[in-house]
């Protein structure tokens, strides 16, 4: 039961940030937004819903929860709550773009280009590891990994024009 619980929490905050990403997207496009990597946008859904389904069918055969690694994905929320609120009106999903806003060198982008890619990389990992679920921890990294290459450099050329 209490494996179910985690992932409802996970699922409801995950959802919350589509919702806030939405908010913040329609705001950026109002000012002039422009959107950059459109095509790869939905392979993120499918691997992290993919990530997500395969965790929900691997809870359901009865997993047991390690605390430890729950507790380290527990800490990788502080980063995400970090990563979110210093980019405030311009966190979303995908990579918007306004030519007069400014780029954020606050909480931890003054020591990391990409802070938010760093914890949801460790989130993908971690996740699987509470519930043992080893094979989901290792695919979807590899899967993860193989996206973020190819949208950091996507993201690196929207910022610089």
């Amino acid at each position: 039961m209490t494996e179910w619980i985690i992932l409802a929490l996970v699922a409801a905050q995950r959802l919350g940030e589509l919702l806030y990403s939405r908010h913040n997207e329609a705001r950026l496009r109002a000012r002039g937004g422009v959107e950059a990597g459109a095509r790869h946008y939905p392979f993120f859904f499918l691997v992290h819903g993919g990530w997500f389904a395969a965790l929900a069918v691997w809870v359901g055969q009865g997993s047991t929860v390690n605390w430890w690694w729950l507790a380290l994905f527990a800490l990788l929320q502080i980063g995400r709550v970090w990563v979110l609120v210093s980019l405030g009106p311009y966190w979303c999903t995908r990579i918007i773009t306004v030519a007069d806003a400014p780029l954020i060198t606050a909480g931890p982008y003054r020591w990391l280009s990409h802070p938010n890619y760093l914890v949801v990389s460790a989130e993908i990992a971690v996740l699987p590891l509470a519930f043992s679920a080893y094979a989901i921890a290792i695919t979807f990294s590899i899967l993860n990994a193989l996206l973020l290459a190819h949208r950091i450099r996507v993201e690196t050329a929207a910022l610089r024009r």
